[in-house]
Order: structure tokens, then sequence, then C-alpha cells
């Protein structure tokens, strides 16, 4: 094994996860930080970020050239700012943290054998998702086989069901619509209406509404029984097709698991994890025992709907705050003496609205703000603020790479 700490003179910040919040979160450290007293390792999963809100529409077909547009590596260009030259790039995933006691620095033991030693550590690990979007991790050409592999088995299919009725088969069913207009898809969906009961019933039945239009079928009260969940997760139909628990008979050649996410937590013990798999924290995002970690957006045990926006534009800004804070803190008294909890300089989360906007392929859509009354938004709106391009003009400030 081999153990790497970028600079023992400096204080080392690790960020785990370089998608939307952990691109964040180091996009706002670089201009806070001192470079000659701090430096930074992001460590990832893939070699390459996956920019999630247009995920569904580059695995279903060639549209807008997203492979090239929304694939970025991550390399020097990553670091900018007070980390030009001072932050370094792992492709790895964790398998465990070794924690240290009172505040000082442990170890990140990552799937390839390599040690990461870390001062201060961020956990931004994100979710699981379902087949689609259960990207390959080896390597960009393995990615990109993924992508082509399911634009195939979209193309080819002659009926798809799609299993799960909240945003992501409703996007799903979107852009499978924009892509093959005329091929038959289903949604089923367990809640009486589609989505979950976050959200009020008029803008749940107002998606609805806005699927049916586009001749997909809703199929609601109803689920896949569970001798079918694992032909489901892989894809594969059984020759007699599905019975339905309300024994309705359904005989797609294509069926897609779209039920939603899952903690990407299982490198860390169970006594920090709640019974759902996220991960335990403070109000400072920091983990209750160990002062000097953070875990921030999908990962986290709060009572909230989880989505990139509330990572990027909620979480990171509190946490950015309060690494900087502990850094000041500690410095002056000793990371075993820091109390971020009990100094104004924290910033602590009390949660923030909930809101979500759903596609509906690139020309249609529907959103909820859940301020004042409850906001519901359509339409033209949505078209211009994520359905057309799904914010893909957003993703070089974010990475720092600019695609060909």
């Amino acid at each position: 094994m081999s153990s790497k700490k970028t600079d023992s003179e400096k204080t080392t910040i690790v960020i785990v996860g370089g998608g939307i919040g952990g691109l964040a979160l180091l996009n706002a450290l670089s201009t806070n930080i001192n470079p000659e007293k701090q430096t930074v390792v992001l460590v990832d999963a893939r070699p390459t970020h996956m920019h999630l809100i247009s995920s569904l529409r580059l695995v279903v077909s060639d549209a807008d050239d997203l492979l090239n547009k929304a694939v970025h590596p991550y390399g020097d260009h990553t670091f900018r700012n007070k980390f030009s030259g001072n932050g370094t790039f792992i492709h790895g995933s964790v398998n465990s943290v070794k924690f240290g006691d009172s505040g000082n620095g442990g170890e990140l033991i990552l799937d390839n054998g390599e040690i990461v030693a870390y001062d201060i550590l961020v956990l931004a690990t994100g979710s699981s998702w379902p087949r689609p979007l259960s990207f390959p991790t080896d390597s960009k050409s393995a990615i990109e086989e993924h992508i082509m592999a399911r634009r195939a088995e979209f193309s080819k299919a002659k009926d798809i069901l799609l299993v799960g009725g909240g945003s992501l088969g409703l996007e799903l069913a979107g852009e499978l619509k924009d892509a093959f207009p005329s091929k038959p898809v289903t949604i089923i969906h367990r809640e009486r209406l589609l989505l979950n009961d976050t959200y009020p019933d008029k803008f749940r039945i107002t998606v609805q509404k806005q699927v049916e239009a586009r001749g997909v079928t809703v199929l609601l009260g109803d689920a896949i029984t569970a001798s079918d969940v694992s032909d489901v997760s892989a894809s594969q139909v059984p020759e007699s097709g599905f019975v339905t628990e309300q024994g309705k008979k359904i005989n797609p050649d294509l069926v897609v698991p779209t039920w939603g996410n899952r903690p990407n937590t299982s490198y860390l013990s169970s006594d920090l994890l709640s019974s759902t798999g996220h991960v335990k924290i403070l109000p400072t995002f920091q983990l209750p025992s160990y002062p000097n970690v953070f875990a921030f957006g999908d990962i986290i045990d709060w009572k909230e709907q989880k989505g990139a926006a509330k990572a990027a534009f909620f979480h990171t800004p509190k946490v950015a705050k309060n690494v900087m804070a502990y850094l000041d803190l500690a410095e002056a008294a000793g990371a075993s003496s820091v109390d971020l909890m009990a100094s104004k300089k924290s910033a602590k989360y009390t949660g923030c609205m909930e809101m979500i906007m759903i596609t509906n392929g690139k020309a249609r859509g529907a959103g909820y703000f859940n301020i004042l009354w409850g906001i519901i938004i359509g339409g033209w709106l949505i078209t211009l603020l994520k359905a057309k391009t799904l914010m893909i003009g957003r993703i070089p400030s974010q990475t720092g790479f600019t695609p060909k």
C-alpha cells in the first residue's frame, strides 16, 4: 500500500465526491483558503464528472452532443484560484475511513489499496442510482460504452416499462417521448399519485396530466411484485412478462428501474448512519464524533428531499464557511479544543424550502416551490430554466474544463 498526503507542511482538506455539490464546495473554498497553509485533494470514484441533471437525455440519444458537452474529465483544470497548483485529483473509490481521535487527522483507504491522509475530511459522495444512471467507475471509455449500450436498448425497444414514478421516471419518460414519440411508455408507481407526499396533490396531478398528454400510460397504486424486483434491477423481462401486485399483466420488451436514489455511504460503519443509510450530522454538517469530518448533499440524515440544487446552493455555502471557521479555530486553539457548534463563526443549517423542477422533454415540464402558498410553475418557465438546455452551459464554470 502507498500513502499519499500532498504536503506534510500544509493542512490537507480532502473532499470525497466530485459531483455538483463537491465541485461547488471546492470552488467556494478556492477563494478563501491560504495557499501557504492549506492544500486540497479531490477523490472521486470516476475519472470524469458526470452532470446528473443532463444524464437522462445523455443515455437516451445523441441529442445536443452531451457525450462531449456534459462528461468532463478531472485534472489540473479542476483546481483554480488559490487551489491552482495546490490541488490533487485522485481517481478511486473509498473502501473505508480510519478516523483520527479528538479532531486529529485520519486516512481514507481506497479500493486500489492507496491510502489518502487528511486533516479535514468532507464527504459529498451523493447517491447511487439504478441501472440507467449507474455509470461505470473504471474509465471514461467504460462510461462511454455504458451510454451507448443504454441508447441502443432504448432505440431497439418496442414497449418500455418504467418502474417508479418519481422525478427519475418522469424525466426519463419525457426524454423517451422526445426521441421516440410513437413508442409506448408506461410508468408504474406504488403511491396513490406520482412523486411523493412532500408535494401537494395539485402539483402531482399536474405532472401526471402532462406525461399522459404525451401518450405515457400511468399505473398508480400498483407495483411489480417483490419476486420480480431482481429482474427489474437488471432490466430483464421474464418470458411471460410481469403480473403486478394488483393482478395486471404487463408485457414490455424493456423494463427500466427508475425507483430513485440511495445514499452512497457503504464505506462508513453503521453507527455513523441512520436506518436509511444516511450520515448523521450536526447542524454544522459535522459528524458528531469527529469534528474535523463534514458531510453534505444527498448523503445526510436530514428531513428533506434530496437534490443537486440543495447541495450546491443551500448546503455548500454553510459547509465552506464552517470549514474555514474550523481551520481558524484549530490554528488558534489546537484541533482538540475546537467546538464549532458553540462558535459564533459557525453557520447552522436549519433546512431550506422544498423545490423541484421536473422536465418533460425539451419543451415541457412543471415545477413546485414551497414558498408563500406553494407556487407551481410550468411550460415556458421550466423550459427556460432547465428543460431546453439542462443547464449544460454552466458545467465548465463548475469543472474548469472547456469541451472542444
